[in-house]
């Protein structure tokens, strides 16, 4: 009878000497860390775009309330609000991307890797979007 775990294609690899297998553990503890720092970008990413689509939407809302003829009675206007949101989801934005590039700068002293990550880029398109938004509110504002 024998043994299912010594069929697994693993066990028809060659060893490795024990310096391999310390690089080889290594390098996947390195994939796992840019892995995590990628799902942590994708996440400031996503947290930034909600507070910049929820901002632009409010000015917006409350802007055409205002434009109809409705009045609130408060001290902040749809302009702060908007401002506000869509601001504080850019310096999100911004943070986590910063955050990102040194631990990835870290990374690569580490060992080589491409310099363009998808998340990376994402996040500088986000980061410009938010920039754009930003400046649009303050602008029609102003």
């Amino acid at each position: 009878m024998t043994d299912e775990k010594s069929s697994a294609p693993s066990s028809k690899l060659p060893p490795m000497s024990s310096s391999e297998s310390a690089q080889f553990n290594t390098n996947l503890a390195i994939d796992r860390t840019v892995m995590a720092a990628d799902r942590s970008l994708m996440a400031w990413v996503r947290t930034a775009l909600s507070m910049i689509s929820f901002g632009f939407t409010i000015y917006k809302l409350l802007e055409g309330f205002a434009q109809s003829g409705e009045h609130f009675r408060r001290a902040t206007t749809p302009r702060d609000i908007g401002l506000f949101l869509t601001g504080l989801g850019t310096v999100a934005m911004v943070m986590g991307t910063i955050e990102y590039w040194y631990r990835f700068k870290t990374l690569r002293e580490r060992r080589a890797m491409r310099l363009v990550q998808p998340s990376f880029v994402m996040a500088l398109i986000m980061s410009a979007a938010g920039l754009f938004i930003f400046g649009g509110i303050l602008i029609r504002a102003l």
